[in-house]
């Protein structure tokens, strides 16, 4: 227990000693100004740690005064028992930075499998033309993350009344609510359709309601998930 709060006392001078160095540095304004950069990292990096182990020695030197391990084998043993301490808190720290900044800096909507789809359908304004080749279609998906292009489903399209339908999908990558789908077809305005599916994008087995544009063209879609129809 006396060993522990030894520890604990030359973890806390670590802690303090860094502290108080960082805002010495600062305050006082120590570091280059023509490269704040260069001085800020060489604070934290730098002159914070040394001040860190003067802060575990100092309070590893009052704490072993008062001990019954009074000396220079009592204060060099807390000193690197604290500093070992810290040394696995930073490291654990590290470990869980880096482990978040992941997750959250590659979003994908499903880690552990296929990639989702976006299926959909657009309705074309009565008396629109559909191109005989599919390679005059182009379908992207496009997002705050990334862009995707789109297949074309050819033996889905069809004819609602006069209006064309046109029918494809595209892969849902990243977990994002900011979705829209471009579609330009050679000869006709260039048409964006927002995508109005949550971030999680959950499966959905049929067609949400049709969606228009002011030129009279409609959207439905649905999300697709891996296995299920």
């Amino acid at each position: 227990m006396k060993n522990s709060s030894r520890i604990a006392a030359g973890v806390a001078g670590a802690v303090g000693g860094y502290v108080a160095t960082f805002v010495l540095f600062s305050v006082l304004d120590l570091g280059n100004r023509a490269d704040p950069i260069t001085s800020g990292l060489l604070a934290l990096f730098v002159y914070s740690p040394i001040g860190a182990i003067a802060g575990v020695v100092l309070a590893s030197w009052l704490v072993t005064r008062s001990g019954t391990d009074a000396g220079n084998s009592g204060l060099a043993r807390n000193s690197l028992k604290s500093l070992g301490v810290v040394v696995l808190l930073c490291v654990a720290a590290a470990a869980t930075y880096l482990g978040v900044a992941y997750m959250t800096a590659t979003p994908w909507l499903n880690r552990n499998g296929a990639t989702p789809l976006l299926v959909f359908e657009v309705r074309l304004p009565a008396g629109a033309t559909v191109p005989k080749s599919p390679q005059d279609i182009t379908i992207e998906l496009q997002t705050d993350l990334n862009t995707m292009p789109g297949e074309l489903n050819a033996a889905g399209f069809h004819s609602d009344g006069d209006q064309p339908v046109i029918a494809g999908e595209v892969e849902l990558a990243f977990r994002t609510s900011h979705r829209q789908l471009a579609v330009n077809i050679q000869g006709q305005p260039s048409r964006i359709y927002p995508i109005g599916l949550t971030a999680s994008a959950p499966h959905t087995p049929e067609f949400g309601t049709w969606r228009r544009l002011a030129d009279g063209s409609e959207i439905r879609y649905r999300a697709k998930w891996p296995g299920k129809t």
